[in-house]
């Protein structure tokens, strides 16, 4: 504002006509009388520029909805819950009339400093991305690790629907053992059906294959006719969906009071696993939630076709006599495996009348299929070779 101080100052204290400096310096006589006046009613001052924003808009975002949506984000955040845009939109509905656009709520929310850039993340279209095209064709599934209150350490199972995003299960174990796995994944499928196949890492309670056998979770896969599939060793990006879950999930908990037991945890998990599934909106399915999307769209099967067959997982202990109990169309049935493994915690896998008692760290004991006018079942059946894969009662 250098020349219009110098034409106040000609005019104000030099008395010089307006009409002169006006055509020396190629002005109209108006911003000048216009300068003149703001100087009148504030000094110098009142000469540097002004903003050109109008003093009313008719179209903008009422303060009140500006304040429900920074509380959205604040109550968010505090809750460890996804505080974008969009879930801020979806949660706004009810709350303030009308809804401002995505677009409208990211602006507002950058005005206030709440927008950190993050120019440093790959763009949106670099990315490889596959998906499946029906719910239950294929279950991603891993597991992280965790921490209790008083520092003991835990893992916490999760598995998702590919298409979907549905997150069908999340437990938490002291150790993940390969019976573990199992027992989740069949508890899960009780509630949403089987899948047509199975998406995992190598780990050892995933995978045989490094080790050249199968460990149980294959084998009650290949029983029901459920593809298993592994990732690239070292490429997480494979299972990227249950990946991104693990960082959702980690953000709730952490932002939870640290559970004092496995129990409290497993409340937390179920917490969680109710608002992810049918409260939060996801970015990548329209701002539906998943279990809208799951129930929406015919479900994939196995590919081989069987009779229809009831899948449990028991936690037993063999007696003293070596044998194991089962109650089976209401009678119990005795299984023998041998006095070599009396007193030792097993898990029975039972698929039908087929039978697989497999101990805590992985090892085929005995596998059978029930004769069904017996209650005592004889020491035939078959057992496993002595050559047994041993799997590994923990992930690598």
């Amino acid at each position: 504002m250098a020349l219009g101080r110098y034409l106040v100052e000609a005019v104000v204290l030099e008395r010089r006509s307006v009409s002169e400096l006006a055509r020396r310096h190629g002005v109209s006589r108006f911003w000048i009388y216009k300068l003149l006046k703001r100087f009148h009613e504030g000094g110098f001052p009142a000469l540097e520029p002004r903003s050109r924003r109008p003093r009313t808009c008719a179209h903008q975002t009422a303060a009140s909805v500006q304040a429900e949506i920074l509380q959205l984000r604040q109550e968010l955040n505090e809750a460890g819950h996804d505080a974008g845009p969009q879930t801020i939109a979806y949660h706004l509905i009810g709350r303030a009339e009308p809804v401002p656009s995505v677009a409208t709520i990211w602006r507002i929310l950058k005005r206030h400093g709440l927008v950190t850039p993050q120019p440093q993340k790959r763009p949106r279209c670099s990315f490889i991305r596959f998906e499946a095209k029906l719910p239950n064709e294929t279950w991603q599934c891993d597991a992280i690790a965790w921490q209790l209150a008083d520092g003991s350490p835990v893992e916490i199972l999760n598995i998702e629907d590919d298409h979907s995003r549905l997150f069908a299960n999340s437990s938490a174990f002291p150790t993940l053992k390969a019976g573990d796995v199992v027992a989740a994944f069949f508890a899960a499928a009780d509630t949403y059906g089987l899948p047509a196949s199975l998406l995992t890492d190598n780990a050892a309670v995933f995978s045989g294959g490094s080790r050249r056998g199968k460990v149980p979770l294959e084998l009650e896969l290949e029983r029901v006719g459920i593809e298993v599939k592994h990732s690239t060793p070292y490429h997480p990006q494979t299972c990227g969906k249950v990946e991104r879950l693990h960082q959702t999930l980690k953000r709730f908990l952490g932002k939870q009071p640290p559970a004092n037991s496995l129990a409290e945890l497993q409340f937390q998990l179920d917490v969680f696993r109710d608002y992810y599934n049918q409260r939060r909106p996801h970015r990548a399915l329209g701002k539906q939630t998943p279990l809208a999307v799951f129930n929406s769209g015919i479900k994939a099967r196995p590919n081989l076709p069987l009779e229809p067959t009831h899948y449990r997982v028991r936690q037993d202990r063999i007696d003293s006599f070596g044998k194991v109990t089962l109650r089976y169309l209401g009678r119990l049935r005795h299984i023998p495996v041998g006095v070599a493994h009396r007193n030792r915690k097993v898990h029975l896998l039972v698929a039908g009348a087929d039978v697989r008692v497999v101990a805590t760290d992985g090892t085929l004991i005995r596998q059978l299929t029930l004769d069904l006018t017996r209650d005592y079942q004889p020491l035939g059946g078959r057992w496993p070779v002595h050559n047994v894969l041993r799997q590994a009662s923990t992930m690598s």
